[in-house]
């Protein structure tokens, strides 16, 4: 086991007062300031790409993300003695996003919009077009997903004695895998019209931006981990917050007019952008996501906790599709 305060003192020149776990890493309070070190399995150059864009971006309006912390040799990637690859970026001690507090979700969406638009003005660059790092067509994943859907029904549908999970699935399937179909159909008919123009429209996303890398200071928000960055529709960074808070808050659709609002008053959305993040909604992306880690599970053993999630979702789905149908009214 490796005595990471002393690693880290050998290799990045820091005293460690003290370190934690959290967040699947360690959290280390050094003479440096607060630092996250955390186990690596990426490339040198997806290190650089993030490194080049985040430095382009930390500190303006208001705006902090975690940056990466170069070690004695200058380099961004470090080896501990038992040959674990790891890195060390600057942290923050604020806390997550709160998905029930008005003020700071509107708070933190206007910084993505912010955050974003800091995005757009980042210099590309031509090594950075590799197929880890540039978003394919958005219905690709639903095209995936929908196979999954299948897949999990018909095991289901072949059992004789069913769960409650699995009588769950059967009352709600239908109408929840037509709105899948309708999300995959619709969004691949517009990639298939207007893919040049949608390509043309890419830049830096975050890639996984939800409550608990959104965090909170007194006088900025810090946007953190930026492990699944790459370039595609930023729309769809938005798509996953605000999916995140409308299910916190049973679909409030004012709720959901006041952050788009917010947002656009920032960054204002297109023509094309509204159609996606359209389609993006319509996709019934939590109850794929309950019978994706059914069909993935120990199906001997299925909590009852899932089941309740499909009725939750159910009884959430006039609110949602009410929210839905407002993006394109």
């Amino acid at each position: 086991m490796n005595d990471w305060s002393a690693e880290v003192t050998g290799t990045y020149g820091l005293q460690v007062e003290s370190l934690r776990k959290g967040r699947g890493a360690w959290i280390l309070e050094t003479d440096g300031g607060l630092k996250l070190l955390k186990e690596y399995k990426g490339s040198v150059k997806r290190l650089e790409f993030e490194e080049q864009v985040l430095a382009a971006v930390n500190g303006q309006s208001g705006l902090k993300v975690d940056q990466y912390q170069r070690n004695l040799e200058g380099g961004l990637l470090s080896v501990a003695e038992d040959g674990t690859k790891y890195i060390v970026k600057d942290w923050f001690s604020d806390r997550e996003c709160n998905l029930k507090d008005m003020r700071e979700v509107l708070s933190a969406v206007r910084q993505t919009a912010m955050l974003h638009r800091l995005f757009r003005n980042v210099c590309h660059k031509e090594e950075w077009n590799l197929k880890s790092m540039v978003s394919p067509p958005l219905y690709e994943a639903m095209e995936r997903h929908n196979r999954e859907f299948k897949k999990a029904r018909a095991f289901i549908r072949g059992k004789r004695k069913k769960s409650e999970f699995e009588l769950c699935v059967i009352a709600s399937y239908d109408e929840f895998y037509q709105q899948a179909a309708e999300a995959k159909e619709g969004m691949e008919a517009l990639f298939l019209k207007e893919g040049k123009t949608l390509m043309e429209q890419y830049h830096v996303c975050h890639g996984d931006l939800d409550q608990h890398h959104l965090l909170m200071g007194d006088t900025y928000v810090a946007v953190t981990e930026f492990s699944r960055m790459h370039l595609g529709l930023q729309v769809e960074d938005l798509y996953h917050f605000l999916r995140k808070v409308m299910e916190k808050n049973d679909w409030d659709r004012a709720l959901g007019r006041a952050m788009l609002e917010a947002y656009e008053r920032v960054l204002p959305f297109g023509s094309l952008e509204k159609k996606c993040l359209y389609y993006l909604f319509l996709y019934p992306e939590k109850y794929w996501k309950q019978m994706n880690f059914y069909y993935n599970a120990n199906k001997a053993w299925i909590p009852a906790r899932n089941a309740e999630k499909l009725m939750g979702l159910k009884r959430q789905q006039e609110a949602r599709m009410r929210f839905v149908n407002s993006l394109v009214n």
